[in-house]
């Protein structure tokens, strides 16, 4: 699957530019319903009732044509119309021609695979009337559903369901993935996502899914000469005593990263109980941050794990944000910077990890898709920001963003965002620039915890991260 993605606004243009480049509308509906059929005959048995239920506009066509060619492959299909067949225009209207059947209505007969040809990436409104209906009566039928372009019902650039939406085993698209297959509910309503190639240019964007092809070329690979300050420094500031765990999966995560050296640093009782835990990460006691600065070779730091909503939290915060090294700023380092996202801009890499309810409170209720508000946080506060859930998306302050989907539901656990800031952190240690190092993060994030499997704690993180890595160095 290409990392780019197109909302439907792009789509149409690139579609549009393909014709006004010599390629006929109908050939590219011809390529799109190929790809249906393929998609169909993969799903269900050879000779297997196949209902396809088309709707007014080109999706239909791209029914009608599927339709066809299923039947040639010898299939038993049926044609279902949502509306009038002497109605139909263009490009719809000729790929009705080919199908030599009958056309019937929407009432959907017993069949081995239902394909969703009603309403494709258009549709951003809720489904009403006979449409709604339909819809409603393909998911009640039981048999899996192969959607076309977007499950109906669906609104492609969002990924939300403004009404009944159909949930389709699997989606087969055209050229690119479109954000709302990616964000959820989108990705659940989805299933299984195929994208097929039409024969369209590639086309430039600012928005991807989140993929190796992304950010690595910008891995930091040791070399033959290096040493643990060639690979990067960090410091990760501690939580008070009964409160440095988070820190301590932070650093530990950061050293598994890749940072050659990590420094824990906080009060006297704070590293008292980390040196009961670790033996790999320095132990500093100090009181601010200022007091380890002066060290020329820290290259990153992160604060916020474990640290507390509290005044000595944001003296903190302020002196790290007024430095000159790469940060990442997570949980209460945000919290305490509650409506001030001005206060982030700094001309240094800056990496922002809230969740919902943190970015709410520093950014306010931004409107939009998900993808949307994190780049409007993102040019508000001049950082990266990555704004974490199941579809975490990560945006950039030039106007990039991506959306990650490899995240299991099990990550969602206490501690997995403290191994998140971790790994951003130690990545950024190395030198990895911050848009870059967060779309790495959060993909190995979710590799590592697909790696560890169900029931998995947060501390098993850091260790699964091992074998994903390997992969990723013995990548060609």
């Amino acid at each position: 699957m290409s990392h780019g993605l197109l909302n439907a606004a792009a789509m149409r243009a690139a579609e549009q530019e393909a014709i006004a480049a010599g390629t006929p509308g109908f050939t590219l509906m011809r390529r799109a319903a190929a790809a249906v059929a393929r998609e169909a005959a993969a799903m269900a048995p050879h000779g297997a009732r196949v209902a396809v239920l088309c709707g007014p506009g080109n999706n239909g066509g791209d029914g009608f044509v599927a339709a066809a060619l299923l039947r040639e492959a010898g299939y038993a299909v049926s044609v279902h119309l949502l509306g009038e067949a002497g109605r139909l225009k263009g490009d719809a209207a000729e790929a009705a021609r080919l199908w030599a059947g009958p056309v019937e209505g929407p009432a959907l007969p017993p069949a081995a695979l239902l394909v969703d040809a009603l309403f494709g990436i258009g549709l951003n409104r809720a489904p009403e009337g006979a449409a709604a209906a339909a819809i409603a009566a393909m998911n009640a039928h039981g048999a899996p559903i192969l959607a076309v372009d977007v499950p109906s019902g669906l609104d492609a650039d969002t990924g939300t369901a403004p009404g009944v939406a159909v949930q389709a085993a699997r989606t087969v698209t055209f050229h690119t993935a479109k954000p709302g297959h990616l964000l959820l509910p989108g990705r659940d309503l989805c299933g299984a996502l195929v994208v097929a190639d039409i024969g369209l240019p590639e086309t430039p964007g600012r928005l991807f899914r989140n993929a190796t092809a992304l950010w690595g070329p910008h891995w930091p690979r040791p070399r033959g000469h290096s040493h643990k300050y060639t690979r990067g420094a960090c410091l990760v500031w501690s939580g008070p005593s009964l409160a440095t765990g988070a820190a301590r999966l932070s650093a530990m995560t950061a050293l598994r990263a890749g940072a050659g050296i990590v420094t824990l640093a906080g009060d006297h009782a704070a590293l008292t109980e980390h040196a009961a835990h670790v033996t790999a990460p320095l132990l500093r006691v100090a009181e601010m941050p200022a007091e380890l600065l002066a060290d020329p070779r820290l290259t990153a730091c992160l604060i916020g794990p474990g640290a507390g909503v509290n005044p000595a939290t944001l003296a903190r915060v302020e002196q790290l944000l007024a430095c000159d090294r790469a940060l990442v700023l997570d949980a209460d380092a945000l919290t305490v910077l509650a409506g001030r996202p001005e206060a982030l801009r700094r001309p240094h890499p800056t990496v922002l990890t809230p969740h919902e309810g943190e970015f709410r409170t520093l950014f306010g209720p931004l409107p939009g898709p998900k993808h949307e508000r994190a780049l409007a946080a993102a040019r508000a506060s001049g950082s990266v920001v990555i704004l974490k859930g199941a579809d975490t998306v990560i945006a950039a302050p030039d106007g990039r963003a991506a959306i990650n989907d490899n995240a299991p539901p099990w990550l969602a656990t206490a501690g997995s965002g403290d191994v998140l800031a971790g790994l951003v952190a130690g990545l950024l240690a190395q030198g990895m620039p911050a848009f870059e190092a967060a779309c790495a993060a959060v993909f190995l994030h979710g590799a590592a915890s697909t790696e560890a499997g169900p029931h998995l704690t947060a501390e098993d993180l850091p260790a699964a991260l091992w074998p994903v890595l390997k992969r990723l160095y013995e990548a060609p």
